[in-house]
C-alpha cells in the first residue's frame, strides 16, 4: 500500500484512515492480537509514522472507540428521537445500540470470547462513552446529580448484554424495561423528590 496518502491529506483524515485499518484488522485477527507494526505495515506507513498520531496501542484503541461511539451515539439519538415516555426512549436506545453494535463486525469484535474484558476496560473508562450516555439520559427526560453514574451504570449493562446476550430480542427488551427503565425512573423520581424538600 503506498503511504502517500498520508503526507498528502490533513493529520485528521490521516488518522481517521489509520482507525479504519485498525478496524478492518480487528475484525480479522481480533482486538487483542493487532499491535502497532500490525496497522504500520496495513496502512502502509512506518511505525514511527504511527506514533505520530497514537502514542500507543491502548491510544489506538481508544480512539477508535471514542469514534464508533460517537457515531453510534449519534445513530442512536436519531432512532429514539420520536419516543416521548423517558423508560420507552431508554429501553429502545440501550436496544438500539446493542443493535448497532451486534451489526458492525469492527464493533462486535470487541465483544468476541477473549476480548470483551477490553472492549469492557475501555467502555467504563471512557470520558466520552460516560458524556454520550449522560447527554442521552438529559435528552430522555432523567435528570439529576447522580446522571454521570446512571450513564456508567447503563454502559455496563449494553457491555453485559453484548458480552452475554439475552435469550433472544425479546427477552434482553423485557429484562430492560423490567428492571432498568424503572429503577432509573424510580431513582430520577427521589431525586426530584429530594431536591424539593
Amino acid at each position: 500500500m503506498n503511504a502517500d496518502w498520508m503526507r498528502d491529506e490533513r493529520p485528521r483524515l490521516a488518522a481517521e484512515r489509520i482507525l479504519d485499518v485498525a478496524a478492518q484488522l480487528y475484525v480479522e485477527n481480533g482486538i487483542t492480537a493487532v499491535g502497532m507494526a500490525d496497522v504500520a505495515r496495513a496502512a502502509g506507513c512506518s511505525r514511527a509514522t504511527l506514533y505520530r498520531y497514537f502514542d500507543g496501542r491502548q491510544a489506538l484503541q481508544l480512539a477508535f472507540v471514542h469514534r464508533e461511539a460517537r457515531r453510534i451515539g449519534a445513530l442512536v439519538a436519531e432512532e429514539v428521537s420520536g419516543t416521548a415516555d423517558p423508560k420507552d426512549a431508554i429501553v429502545d436506545a440501550m436496544l438500539a445500540a446493542i443493535r448497532l453494535v451486534r451489526a458492525d463486525p469492527a464493533l462486535a469484535a470487541w465483544f468476541q470470547l477473549g476480548d470483551s474484558g477490553l472492549a469492557a476496560q475501555l467502555a467504563h473508562s471512557s470520558d466520552v462513552i460516560e458524556s454520550l450516555g449522560a447527554a442521552f439520559l438529559g435528552r430522555a427526560g432523567f435528570s439529576g446529580e447522580e446522571t454521570s453514574r446512571k450513564a456508567r451504570w447503563i454502559v455496563r449493562i449494553i457491555v453485559s448484554l453484548l458480552t452475554v446476550p439475552g435469550i433472544d430480542d425479546t427477552d434482553e427488551r423485557t429484562m430492560l424495561e423490567q428492571f432498568v427503565a424503572p429503577t432509573l425512573a424510580a431513582h430520577d423520581a427521589d431525586e426530584r423528590d429530594a431536591r424539593s424538600i
